[in-house]
């Protein structure tokens, strides 16, 4: 395939929900009785699973050597917790349907803040994974958004302007317009709209069918 769609996770494809984040913070709660954490992802200094447990457990003076524990332990109580169905994952209206229209066009991949493990639980409860599976990255490896981004690029082989890559926050901006792809802002809600528009999103969708439009446009034959 000669283009690439790639897909950043919560609020694209799937809401994260409160049950969801509470695990993570549970891991800390549980293993290091480590309480009242906040829970504004944008508080902490990089925006990534893998930063945000180091930055947590440096804060409360653990030792670097806690930190793959720490992962393993939230990666491990999401999957039982899910098992025990106790968290459901919520899918964004429209999402498996853009999905399923794209495949046959093109390559498609996600580029995730969480840990792709768990990411790749969420999707495929939803029966959602299959069809981002090839070019799928995570906070595996820790940076900001926009380093995850270009794994994900770098992955399809293919030229930056035959890729579109879809966020719903500041982070998945900018790394959107820093690595020199087709970017779209997705929410559901106008004002977070606005919000990634003036944060320099050209293009934004409201719904999946809009992003299915804008898609169609970005990557029209030459």
């Amino acid at each position: 395939m000669d283009s690439a769609v790639i897909f950043d996770v919560d609020g694209v494809l799937l809401e994260l929900t409160a049950p969801e984040e509470d695990i993570f913070f549970e891991t800390f709660r549980s293993r290091y009785g480590i309480k009242d954490l906040s829970r504004d992802w944008d508080s902490y200094r990089t925006r990534n699973d893998e930063d945000i447990i180091a930055e947590i457990l440096d804060t409360h003076g653990q030792p670097a050597s806690e930190r793959a524990p720490a992962a393993d332990h939230y990666v491990k109580l999401f999957a039982e917790t899910l098992a025990a169905g106790r968290i459901s994952p919520v899918e964004i209206p429209g999402a498996r349907r853009l999905l399923s229209q794209l495949m046959p066009q093109h390559a498609i991949g996600i580029a995730t803040a969480n840990f792709l493990s768990v990411a790749r639980q969420r999707l495929a409860t939803m029966g959602l994974w299959a069809p981002v599976s090839s070019h799928a990255f995570g906070a595996e490896g820790g940076g900001h958004k926009r380093q995850t981004v270009a794994r994900a690029i770098a992955a399809t082989g293919l030229p930056r302007d035959r890729i579109v890559f879809i966020g719903d926050n500041l982070n998945d901006v900018d790394a959107g317009l820093s690595s020199g792809v087709h970017f779209i802002g997705f929410a559901t809600d106008p004002a977070r709209r606005r919000r990634l528009a003036a944060a320099g999103a050209r293009h934004t969708a409201g719904d999946h069918r809009e992003t299915e439009a804008l898609i169609a446009t970005l990557l029209a034959p030459a």
